[in-house]
């Protein structure tokens, strides 16, 4: 699929998603206790390291939006995530940091984690993100800390966030109420 794709069918994309759901069920890893005492990590390393899972989630991110003119993936792992979409769908790709890892000026926004705070950055120079349509990926939606954050990034800089994704949503923790009112995808939900 590229942007210039034709929009597939609902059919075939409900298809593709559960399939990619089964995948994720059956090869997501979980640890308790990690990576602090009380928190019950879902490890996506072997659905990423299965060709036809990764394959899979791929797609199915990717067809969240088509039209997208920029592909966003959060540290870390939504990079793997945010590269694939991106070649996919033809686009480019940018890298959204853990505070610290880019060189000044940059963008910064803090937010909450279920186990703590952090912060997110990107360039504050070089990139011209007015008015871009981007799509935004992370891994996992657990408080929606992260994604909210990231998404009120690229509102500082007047670019649009038309539709975010992830590859599993933990329900229970209430994410999905801190996201703005682009629409929001989850491959799995618990």
């Amino acid at each position: 699929m590229s942007k210039h794709a034709a929009i597939e069918s609902e059919e075939l994309v409900a298809e593709r998603t559960a399939q990619a759901g089964q995948l994720v069920r059956h090869l997501t890893r979980w640890r308790d206790d990690f990576p602090t005492p009380g928190v019950r990590f879902a490890d996506l390393t072997p659905v990423f390291a299965d060709a036809e899972g990764f394959r899979t989630v791929i797609d199915c991110l990717a067809a969240c939006a088509p039209d997208a003119d920029l592909v966003a993936g959060v540290d870390a792992r939504g990079f793997l995530l945010g590269a694939g979409v991106a070649a996919t769908l033809g686009t480019g790709v940018l890298a959204v940091r853990k505070a610290g890892k880019l060189p000044p000026p940059v963008l910064n926004r803090e937010y909450s984690l279920e186990y703590g705070s952090a912060a997110l950055e990107i360039p504050a120079d070089g990139l011209d993100l007015t008015g871009k349509r981007i799509l935004l990926l992370d891994d996992v939606l657990a408080t929606g800390g992260t994604l909210a954050a990231a998404a009120a990034l690229f509102a500082q800089t007047g670019a649009e966030i038309v539709a975010a994704a992830v590859v599993l949503e933990l329900e229970f923790l209430g994410g999905r109420a801190r996201q703005g009112d682009y629409p929001l995808t989850s491959i799995v939900k618990v």
